[in-house]
């Protein structure tokens, strides 16, 4: 008489069931808040960084220059808007860019992010948010201090719709500061901010309009090219004014957001393909 082996339990281990969307996204602003808590405790290293380069730019392009007639006073209407969208812009980029390239190579950090329940895609557009938002914060915060150096006042009215301007450019900054961040290698990286910083400072229409370069026809393409000129001229466009030519906001605002979209696809793709290594 045969005896039937009792059946043993199966090992294979069960698929985990999919996070649902209300969780991960409890998870991107857990993660997101926690950032910020970071960024809370290192004010005085942050607002070094804010502060530092526009008010010097600032202080000798609108008040040094001006003061010795070689800017006219109407001059500040112009430079203020435009330093304000570059630094936001720019603080955006860098507070993207430069975690990158330390959590994929020096701390590892992001090796904890990827373990949370939440999408790939989802961790990597946190870091554009968190970005961002440091971004917006360096540009709002430039405003009163920018407009008391220069003289300058504006529109109550304004104050929305150049919020709204600064954090779709640092949105921007910071989808670029994920392309180049999850891209470039580690050891090639202080060479890249070498080579593109310089050039997006002073070809993103920050200290002229675009428009005012017919004359140097070349010179307007180059400044075309860089999506930082759209953060100035449509910071520019709600407050210049009216004799001071800009792009049309429904223009730049169009530019941006193409740009974005290109920068985060490739971003993304780039930090997925990072985090599979």
């Amino acid at each position: 008489m045969s005896v039937t082996a009792p059946a043993t339990p199966s090992t294979a281990v069960a698929p985990a069931a999919p996070v649902r969307g209300l969780d991960q996204l409890a998870t991107f602003r857990a993660v997101l808040w926690r950032d910020m808590f970071v960024t809370s405790r290192e004010l005085g290293a942050f607002f070094a960084q804010v502060f530092l380069q526009p008010l010097f730019m600032l202080l000798i392009f609108g008040k040094v220059l001006t003061s010795l007639g070689y800017a006219s006073n109407d001059f500040a209407n112009v430079l203020l808007p435009g330093v304000i969208a570059l630094n936001a812009f720019l603080i955006g980029l860098e507070n993207t860019a430069l975690p990158m390239v330390m959590d994929f190579s020096f701390t590892r950090e992001i090796e904890d992010r990827l373990l949370s329940p939440m999408a790939i895609p989802l961790v990597a557009f946190e870091k554009i948010v968190f970005g961002a938002i440091r971004g917006v914060i360096a540009g709002v915060v430039l405003i009163p201090i920018g407009m008391l150096m220069l003289g300058v006042t504006w529109p109550l009215s304004t104050l929305l719709p150049v919020l709204g301007v600064l954090t779709a450019g640092a949105m921007v900054g910071a989808a670029m500061g994920l392309t180049f961040g999850t891209l470039v290698p580690p050891h090639r990286i202080q060479i890249m901010f070498t080579v593109t910083m310089t050039p997006l400072m002073f070809t993103g229409a920050t200290q002229f309009p675009l428009r005012a370069l017919d004359q140097l026809p070349w010179f307007q393409v180059i400044c075309a090219i860089n999506p930082l000129t759209y953060v100035s001229e449509a910071t520019r466009s709600l407050v210049a004014p009216p004799g001071v030519q800009s792009v049309p906001l429904w223009l730049d605002l169009i530019v941006l957001a193409g740009v974005f979209v290109l920068f985060s696809a490739v971003g993304i793709r780039g930090f997925m393909r990072r985090a599979m290594d």
